[in-house]
């Protein structure tokens, strides 16, 4: 079934916020399958659904450059308007005061003054919390 204006004016949005934390490449992954497999269901059904996946501490590793699943990101953002990766800028800093250096984040990246503020923020506006 095509998704045509009728069904997105009928279909009910979904907002959801994912939680990385980790520079594991599994769990980097399995964030993205979480969030492809949300983007296919809720098509499916008629219904919109917006992302926001916020990393921070080790985490932030994924929004980086030289990220190993920055090509993924990089495409999964072209193809959904309502998808956003948000790095926490304490943790930048934290990195920056470390090497002495401000990580490059990629073209993707948004950056929120605190990680897990903003996942208190995103909870309060009725997102749902998913922490592969």
């Amino acid at each position: 079934m095509a998704m045509g204006t009728v069904a997105s004016a009928e279909g009910k949005t979904h907002k959801v916020a994912v939680h990385v934390d980790s520079s594991d490449l599994h769990v980097m992954n399995m964030a993205l399958n979480n969030v492809a497999n949300l983007q296919s269901y809720y098509a499916e059904q008629g219904d919109e659904v917006t992302v926001e996946v916020v990393t921070y501490g080790p985490g932030l590793t994924m929004l980086t450059a030289g990220s190993p699943v920055a090509a993924r990101i990089s495409t999964m953002s072209l193809e959904a308007d309502d998808l956003t990766f948000s790095a926490c800028a304490n943790t930048m800093a934290g990195m920056e005061k470390k090497t002495g250096q401000t990580p490059r984040l990629l073209d993707e990246a948004q950056i929120v003054p605190s990680g897990v503020v903003r996942l208190i923020e995103l909870q309060e506006d009725g997102y749902a919390y998913v922490r592969p």
